[in-house]
């Protein structure tokens, strides 16, 4: 058996195969000279595992592309599934407050050496600078496969493998899936998810690492629209709410150029209903305060001036003295601070794409192609991606658990 692709799925599914069934030699082919590089750099270092999800109906909300298609496999092996596998090598996981799940220590080697170990124990042969340059289908059954790179040596350049397993991830550009498209499979285009807004004229920009816990973020004109906590950074605006629009408005906001104008309500627990009267009767009660030096709503000192400078009131000014001009381009900022992006940034070194193995040509049950038998997909190759949290990783470690058990129990006919 073969699995192309040394990143979490192609792992997990590597160690599920190889354990359901020992007498099956497994051999892992990644390109690079690394292995588990995402596991290692995701969650700043400490590696997100999954997210506290209590059923798979909670679980699939959090996949713009895939959800409808992930409740079956996630019945087959969840986050309850995924604790469990890595408490059973020692790494326990735990929960932090908005639902994410790391191991306990922090680290990301925590888990990278678990799935090494895991590896390395279930006898998988792992080669390192390896590709695979050619993948032909044999008539019998089967595919040969064409090595080149330091690993190729070993295996005299050809690898003959009973089943195959991509596991190679997501990849910006549509080209490197024409191999897959040789083979029959249709490709969803891939597109960038995950992403953070560039706002190069942001009227933010003197307020780089300030943050709010809760905000909505708008795509002006669009549907698209997220509440969670919002950064500003030195190129834009960053957080959980622009990261998640980002997921669910992918396809739209390709189509757009990344471009268009994101609207921000820093009250998203008010309307301008409910915000206008509480603003009058906060101006009727603090009337002698100064609004530049009372910030309101638990926003920062920082945020809060420069809202007000932006609505033209004078560092002096009081609420008693506050023209109605001036409050109303106040409410107007809280209720609706407009920003003109002008592209994205990929988020740290967390990149996602959208797009890839359209699920309709795979059995989701076990990950085999619809088109090509004994050939099996898992991970971020497929049309599958989730917002951040853990999710994309949760996909990875299902689909890599149950195409590897449809490997084995397939070289067991």
């Amino acid at each position: 058996m073969a699995v192309l692709g040394g990143g979490a799925a192609g792992f997990f599914g590597a160690i599920s195969c190889a354990e359901a069934n020992p007498r099956v030699q497994v051999v892992l082919v990644e390109k690079t000279g690394k292995l588990l590089s995402k596991v290692r750099v995701s969650g700043g270092g400490r590696c997100n595992v999954t997210h506290a999800c209590d059923t798979p109906s909670q679980l699939v909300a959090h996949y713009p592309r895939g959800s409808k298609h992930l409740k079956a496999a996630f019945q087959q092996f969840g986050v309850a599934e995924t604790i469990a596998w890595f408490a059973r090598r020692g790494v326990p996981l735990k929960t932090e407050a908005d639902g994410r799940m790391f191991p306990t220590t922090d680290s990301s080697e925590t888990i990278a050496r678990a799935l090494e170990d895991a590896a390395r124990q279930a006898g998988v042969r792992i080669l390192l600078n390896t590709s695979a340059d050619e993948v032909q289908p044999e008539p019998t059954g089967g595919f040969i496969l064409k090595l080149s790179g330091s690993g190729a040596a070993a295996l005299g350049s050809t690898l003959h493998a009973s089943g195959l397993l991509v596991a190679t991830g997501g990849n910006p550009k549509s080209a490197n899936y024409d191999w897959l498209r040789a083979l029959g499979h249709t490709i969803a285009e891939p597109v960038p998810s995950l992403f953070t807004f560039n706002v190069p004229d942001s009227p933010l920009s003197e307020l780089m690492g300030v943050s709010v816990p809760h905000a909505r973020v708008v795509l002006a004109g669009e549907k698209l629209q997220y509440e969670g906590p919002l950064l500003v950074t030195h190129w834009g605006v960053s957080g959980p709410a622009v990261l998640k629009l980002s997921a669910w408005g992918a396809r739209r906001l390709n189509e757009l150029g990344y471009v268009g104008t994101a609207l921000i309500n820093w009250t998203p627990s008010f309307t301008e209903e409910t915000l206008r009267p509480w603003l009058q009767q906060f101006r009727q009660e603090n009337g002698k305060k100064t609004v530049a030096s009372n910030p309101q709503f638990g926003l920062p000192q920082r945020l809060w001036r420069n809202l007000t400078e932006q609505a033209g009131i004078a560092p002096e000014m009081r609420w008693s003295d506050l023209p109605a001009k001036s409050q109303n381009r106040l409410l107007e900022l809280l209720l609706r601070s407009p920003l003109a992006v002008r592209g994205k940034t990929t988020y740290k070194e967390e990149f996602v794409t959208c797009g890839g193995i359209s699920l309709a040509e795979v059995d989701l049950k076990t990950m085999q192609s619809r088109r090509v038998p004994g050939l099996y997909f898992a991970g971020e190759v497929l049309d599958i991606d989730g917002i951040t949290g853990g999710f994309n990783f949760q996909a990875a470690w299902t689909t890599g658990f149950l195409a590897g058990r449809a490997l084995a129990a397939s070289n067991e006919r």
